[in-house]
């Protein structure tokens, strides 16, 4: 029967999945490339947007200073800008053919036609949030955002690869992944905000050291108000930062403990089922991952934010995301599993 459906199924089916598939590797390029674009402060390199100085490539020195006298033209940040635009452009229209493709297969029973309007709804916001980044000069809400949504896209086209897959190989689309698996992956979005606003806020340095922060165990100047007053009004650049010293090491701090709480999180979620083989390699690649990206975080600290790390640091919080991912998919199959057998004992009962 498996054989059957596959060979009934048109060529575009297979085109679609690894059509998913490459936007999983060209959303992680994104991603990095976006941060890059952060940490070598360019991502005010052009004032406007889309166009950079009212153009759609860098422009000289001279159209520059008549299109905004007061923001002088850097070519090399105005490039890393418009190169992250670009690529995300490109983005954007792969999502675009995966839509259509949806629309065109909308018909055949069981293809994840939701997924792929979804996945379309999601990039068009997040190029909402990105003009808003430029706009709103940085505002960390806005930059936050605009990362969780970089993670959100990368999340659906790698969900979207695995049900193309499946309906290909005419498998079962699993259940919903049990609860506790829900409260770990709420766990590692929230890991990921704190990082995002750990970033925006440039609080990477607050705390010099560790275990310790600032030779002490607890900071008793932090200021939580400060640091997390997610309701402040838009200042006029965020370049830097605005936050002062106390509300910067409670940002730093929380992401810290944010740390420690995923960890325990996903060894409880190994341990309660380390017996399932389908499910126990992703969920220690996931644990691994993690210690991995505390060490990460522990260099970032102790060497004052090197570029490499901390990028290999944002590619570490995908990859732990993926797996993640991947682990609820076999949990979801497990739950499918034991539902069906559920069905069929009442059945024959």
């Amino acid at each position: 029967m498996q054989t059957t459906q596959h060979q009934s199924l048109p060529p575009s089916v297979n085109r679609a999945m690894l059509l998913a598939g490459s936007g999983v590797v060209f959303t992680l390029i994104v991603i990095l490339v976006g941060v890059w674009t952060r940490l070598v402060d360019a991502g005010l390199g052009c004032p406007d947007w889309p166009g950079c100085y009212g153009a759609w490539v860098v422009p000289d020195a001279e159209r520059a200073a008549g299109f905004a006298p007061h923001k002088p033209l850097d070519p090399f940040k105005a490039w890393v800008e418009m190169t992250h635009r670009y690529i995300a452009s490109a983005l954007g229209l792969l999502a675009l053919v995966l839509a259509w493709l949806g629309w065109k297969h909308r018909r055949l029973a069981g293809y994840p036609t939701a997924i792929s309007f979804i996945l379309l709804g999601v990039i068009c916001l997040q190029g909402a949030f990105g003009a808003w980044t430029v706009t709103l000069k940085l505002w960390p809400q806005v930059v936050t955002l605009h990362l969780l949504g970089g993670f959100s896209v990368l999340a659906l086209f790698f969900w979207l690869f695995l049900r193309l897959r499946a309906y290909r190989q005419s498998a079962a689309v699993p259940r919903s992944a049990p609860r506790l698996w829900w409260v770990v992956a709420a766990m590692l979005v929230l890991q990921v905000a704190l990082g995002g606003w750990t970033s925006s806020n440039y609080a990477g340095i607050a705390c010099t050291g560790f275990p310790t922060c600032n030779n002490e165990w607890w900071p008793g100047y932090m200021d939580f108000a400060e640091g997390f007053h997610l309701t402040q009004e838009v200042g006029p650049n965020y370049l830097h930062g605005q936050l002062h010293a106390g509300a910067r090491t409670a940002i730093h701090y929380t992401h810290r403990l944010g740390a420690l709480v995923l960890g325990l999180g996903l060894l409880w979620l190994f341990y309660i089922y380390r017996h399932q083989p389908v499910a126990r390699p992703w969920l220690l690649a996931s644990v691994l991952t993690w210690l991995l990206q505390v060490s990460l975080g522990i260099i970032l600290v102790l060497n004052a934010l090197p570029m490499s790390v901390a990028l290999l640091h944002t590619a570490g919080a995908a990859a732990l995301m993926l797996l993640l991912l991947r682990s609820g998919w076999q949990l979801g199959c497990l739950e499918s599993r034991s539902t069906t057998m559920l069905y069929r004992k009442v059945a024959h009962a």
